[in-house]
């Protein structure tokens, strides 16, 4: 790791006087400061105003026009004057609303230039330059004293910037009404996008320009168990646009933490994204103590789409890892008793009973309805076929009771994560798991009772430990008791973090599903090691996904961390199998693609053994395909159209190589300069020349042929298709 101060070419302080009309000359302090290998400029100013604004060119390309910089906050931290010649006696404000964006003069800088390469517990590659130049403002609004410091680090892909609150000065206790940050886009970029939702990130994306966004709101809306709009200009992170000059740029957050997530509003007309927080129940978006911090805002900038997903800035603005000891925190592959479920060929329910009271309720007097999936020769079957083809675990949905009136009831003590449904011998089954060289995986879906969840987190938990289980899927379904808070407001952030944590002090690897989408969190905490926060292959079950999908998601929803997509469905005719009318829109070597270009160190098979019987060939990748990396190289992309890459595994040094493609076939020779010195035999799994995601899912060829680094492979990706080769050194 190296620190060093930056020389003053990189800060540049200037006093410039320009004519904005023929009556007034506006006085404008300017800040300077370049990535480290030059081609990124970033420009701070403070007008005579004192408002604070900032801009970015790559190349001496506009990417942001000055976009202005501060906050909103409310006059007190509670409403305390009570209004008795109301007859409704109702309490507001003592004080007004105010602006915290101007007025501000600059007291001081510093500068520091950081260089350091630090190694991730797992991840795409087994080690990450973290490389940056930085500038703080230090700033106070001169009327009222009020400090606030703006901390910018330019990297070579990127910028992120936050805002800190020292304390001293008349800010200590405060709440935020509005963030008013800006993203001022040069020009109308095309954007790939989902709706702003404070709820649900559960959507598929749209691609248009900005100023089109209000017009497309509406799309590709879908249903969701929890939903909360708030314009139909509004857009979630992380946001993945294209310039007409040709540069990629992505805004995001990294290291949200004790704060409401943020959204953007699009102004179509003049193409700025202003930050838009989740509020909580009364309508507040943030409440604050001095000293603290917001969460980093991240504009990513690359000059190819493969620039951009080899980006590791959201990752590098997050702290160190703050768990002393990791040895407990691997990958892991799995399968589980769930796409059955979700597909309608089994139930989470154990009976038919219409109201269930946990305490009150004796299910061993109950009359089973017989589609209980998580039953005792179900799981054993899946425990089985796991452990015979070299899986890690299985994880089991609907072990435990409750589940009869689960969902949408807004009730309070719904599940108690310990007891299990009397078909579910939990102690049997455990050991039996344990007997096969594999663990099983603990759910707890919340129902988004979250006060009933953090009641029972400690001996949840705690039935882990005595079970051998170490890893647990978590489930945020339905809207979030409290009433009124948001799934990604401040309160429910802390929330997850504070899952996250109490996980750790009992070694247990989380995997959350319909949280706040990752931010980088996974560097300080890897016990995080999966996430939902996404639509994900269930949707294949609700009325199907498009096949671009998957295409768009390695530069969006896994820009912050991996997502836990479920991939690896082989019977894509639902109706014969279970009759349900969607369909799943993917070819077989489209699902293989997917292990290799949806990252995540918590991978699944999520199809049944009853199905992957029928391709024990195809079935073969899943198998050898790693979950861990040392390297990964992004060789063809273009978000919503294709995504080719390959990956060396961590510890054996095998390469992989998968890709995936949209509605469109797609052929590519794919350069193999990524492989070392040597011949070696590529097992290719490819769509077979008749191969069709709607009319012909299930045709694959599976070829071999040897290769070396000089040499290149041809391949066909048929519509909604995709292809996964192995690479094994010849001896």
């Amino acid at each position: 790791m190296k620190t060093s101060c930056l020389a003053s070419a990189l800060l540049l302080l200037a006093g410039l006087v320009s004519c904005n009309s023929a009556r007034e000359a506006v006085t404008v302090e300017t800040y300077s400061l370049s990535s480290p290998d030059g081609t990124l400029q970033m420009e701070f100013t403070l007008d005579d105003e004192g408002v604070a604004r900032y801009s970015l060119t790559a190349d001496g390309t506009p990417i942001l026009n000055p976009g202005r910089l501060g906050f909103e906050l409310r006059g007190t931290v509670k409403a305390r004057e009570i209004d008795f010649d109301d007859p409704a006696l109702p309490k507001s404000d003592s004080s007004p609303c105010y602006f915290f964006d101007r007025d501000f003069v600059v007291t001081g800088t510093d500068t520091c230039s950081f260089d350091e390469t630090w190694s991730p517990v797992w991840g795409e590659e087994s080690s990450i330059r973290n490389h940056y130049n930085e500038l703080l403002v230090h700033l106070v609004q001169k009327e009222t004293s009020r400090l606030l410091d703006i901390r910018f680090r330019l990297f070579d892909d990127g910028l992120g910037f936050r805002y800190e609150f020292p304390q001293g000065g008349d800010l200590v206790y405060f709440v935020i009404k509005e963030e008013l940050t800006e993203f001022a886009m040069a020009s109308d970029y095309t954007a790939w996008w989902i709706p702003g939702d404070f709820d649900s990130q559960e959507y598929e994306y749209e691609v248009c320009r900005l100023s089109e966004i209000e017009a497309n709101f509406m799309n590709n809306m879908r249903g969701n168990d929890s939903q909360t709009f708030f314009s139909k200009s509004g857009v979630q992170t992380s946001l993945q646009m294209k310039g007409d000059e040709g540069y990629y740029v992505n805004i995001h957050e990294a290291a949200l933490v004790d704060y409401p997530c943020m959204h953007l509003l699009v102004d179509g007309k003049t193409h700025t994204l202003r930050s838009f927080l989740t509020p909580d129940a009364q309508g507040w978006k943030g409440y604050m103590q001095t000293p603290c911090n917001t969460p980093w805002r991240t504009v990513q900038v690359a000059r190819s789409a493969t620039q951009q997903l080899a980006s590791r800035l959201v990752l590098n603005l997050n702290e160190p890892c703050a768990i002393e000891d990791v040895s407990w925190i691997h990958p892991v592959k799995y399968m589980g008793v769930w796409w059955e479920m979700i597909a309608g060929a089994g139930s989470w329910s154990y009976t038919d009973v219409p109201s269930v009271k946990l305490g009150s309720i004796d299910y061993s007097q109950s009359e089973p309805h017989g589609r209980h999936s998580a039953n005792n020769d179900n799981v054993r079957k899946y425990i089985d076929f796991a452990a015979e083809h070299g899986f890690d675990a299985v994880l089991v949905e609907g072990w435990n009771i409750g589940w009869e009136d689960w969902a949408n009831c807004s009730k309070d003590y719904v599940f108690d994560f310990v007891t299990p449904y009397p078909d579910f011998d939990i102690d049997a089954l455990n050991a039996y798991a344990h007997s096969k060289g594999l663990r099983l995986v603990m759910h707890h879906e919340t129902s988004s009772s979250v006060r009933n969840y953090e009641r029972h987190l400690e001996k949840a938990y705690s039935l882990m430990n005595e079970y051998g289980y170490d890893a647990v899927k978590s489930g945020y379904v339905g809207d979030i008791l409290p009433r009124g808070e948001h799934h990604y407001g401040q309160w429910m952030v802390n929330h997850y973090l504070y899952a996250v944590t109490e996980a750790a002090r009992h070694h247990v690897m989380v995997n959350a599903h319909e949280a706040v989408r990752p931010t980088g969190l996974c560097r300080t905490y890897p016990n995080l090691i999966g996430n939902e926060s996404a639509m994900g292959t269930e949707y294949q079950a609700f009325g199907g996904i498009q096949p671009k999908h998957t295409t768009i998601l390695p530069f969006t929803r896994l820009n912050g961390g991996p997502m836990d997509y479920t991939p690896g469905i082989f019977e894509q005719n639902l109706k014969e199998w279970c009759g349900n009318d969607s369909h799943v829109n993917a070819t077989i070597a489209n699902q293989l693609g997917l292990y290799v270009t949806m990252y995540s160190p918590l991978q699944m098979a999520a199809d049944t053994p009853e199905h992957y019987s029928r391709f024990m060939d195809a079935f073969q990748f899943i198998k050898d395909v790693a979950v861990d990396w040392e390297e990964s190289r992004y060789l063809c992309a273009e978000p919503g159209d294709y995504v080719i890459i390959a990956r060396k595994a961590k510890g054996t040094g095998e390469w992989f190589c998968g890709g995936v493609t949209d509605e469109n076939a797609r052929e590519f020779d794919i350069p193999l300069g990524f492989l070392p010195e040597g011949t070696f035999t590529a097992k290719v799994y490819a769509d077979a020349p008749d191969a069709h995601y709607l009319t012909n899912p299930q045709a694959y060829s599976i070829t071999e042929q040897t290769v070396s680094s000089a040499d290149s492979l041809h391949v066909r990706m048929a519509p909604g298709g995709g292809f996964a080769i192995s690479f094994e050194a010849c001896k």
